[in-house]
Formats: C-alpha cells, sequence, structure tokens
C-alpha cells in the first residue's frame, strides 16, 4: 500500500515538474516571439521606405541628405541605428566600409550587434563590444574604441567564419555561440531581414 502511494506521490511530482518546466520554455519561446515581432512591426515602415525602387529620386536625395552620405547602405544603417539610439551611429560608414573590405554583407555586423548586446546598450564597462566577442564567463575581450572593436570583429568575421564556409547565421552559430538553442540565429536572421 505505502509503495504504491509513494510511487503515485513521486509520478505526480515528476509530472508537475515536467508541466512547470514545460509551461516556462513556452512562455520563454513565446516572450522571444513576441519581442522580434515588435521589432519588426516597428522597423518595417522605415526598412521600407528605405528601398530604393520605392523612392523618387528626389525623395532618396533627400533621405542621403539628411545622412550624409551617398551610400544608401549607410543611410540605411543610420536608420536602425538612430531609431535605438545606438552609439553605433557614428560608425555606420566604418561598418560598411569593412564589410565591403571583408567582402560580407554589410547587415551582419550589426545584426549580431542588436542580437548580442541591443546595439551595444548592455555590453561590458569600457569594452567597446557589442559583438558578444570574445566574452566567456568571466573573460571579457576588451576594445580601446568602437573603431577597434569594428576592424577587429570585422576581419574575425572573415577570417574565423566566412573563409572557413560558414556563411549563414545558422552555420555561424555553431561555432559563435554553440550553446544557443537556435534563437541566436533566428534573432540575427529577423534583424537582417529588418536592416534590408
Amino acid at each position: 500500500m505505502y509503495k504504491k502511494v509513494t510511487v503515485l506521490l513521486i509520478l505526480y511530482l515528476c509530472l508537475i515538474s515536467i508541466s512547470i518546466m514545460t509551461a516556462r520554455m513556452i512562455a520563454k519561446r513565446n516572450t522571444r516571439i513576441l519581442f522580434y515581432r515588435a521589432v519588426m512591426n516597428d522597423l518595417t515602415e522605415i526598412a521600407s521606405a528605405l528601398h530604393i525602387g520605392q523612392l523618387s529620386e528626389e525623395n532618396q536625395r533627400e533621405i542621403l541628405k539628411e545622412f550624409a552620405t551617398d551610400d544608401i547602405r549607410i543611410a540605411n544603417l543610420k536608420f536602425f541605428f538612430r531609431k535605438y539610439n545606438s552609439p553605433l551611429y557614428d560608425y555606420a560608414h566604418l561598418i560598411v566600409e569593412r564589410a565591403d573590405s571583408y567582402q560580407f554583407d554589410y547587415r551582419l555586423l550589426p545584426a549580431i550587434a542588436m542580437q548580442e548586446s541591443t546595439l551595444c546598450k548592455f555590453i561590458p564597462h569600457n569594452s567597446f563590444n557589442c559583438w558578444g566577442w570574445g566574452i566567456y564567463g568571466t573573460r571579457v575581450t576588451r576594445f580601446a574604441s568602437y573603431n577597434e572593436a569594428i576592424e577587429t570583429v570585422s576581419k574575425g568575421i572573415k577570417t574565423g567564419y566566412i573563409d572557413k564556409g560558414l556563411t549563414t547565421p545558422e552555420e555561424i552559430m555553431s561555432k559563435y555561440t554553440p550553446p544557443s538553442d537556435g534563437s541566436w540565429a533566428h534573432g540575427v536572421n529577423t534583424f537582417l531581414k529588418i536592416i534590408e
């Protein structure tokens, strides 16, 4: 009799534990989905306004003039950075320049920065490290400036990932943040689309 009660009690506690864990996983997943949807809804209008094909030549000139550039990609990044009040706003030109120099998508570094630090809002003190680059547990890679960080991370993305055939966020994630359950790649893909 006591054995049956004990077994039933253990079974009951296991079921409750599984139910709680499942509920937490669903809540976490739903929170992440809600976050990405909110970001996408908020920026979709901005991003679509920056597509060259949808703007008259006069409107294009006005947008480019506002951001003091003749490159729509830089204007696109500045718009994205301004939306989030990111210190990377002043480095949009450098990000595009480094991406061109190392031959990868100019949106990749900003998308990773958004995923890793909400565009530099949550970074280790005095690190200029918006990309989680070389941060493991208590180890923190610090840079002297955003210029140094952008150069180092760009070169590292090229030599450590792109040149090794890791070109998609899913492939990059396997080395960049192996413990991720896929949410890192999902976030980076989401931000790549927003910046598009």
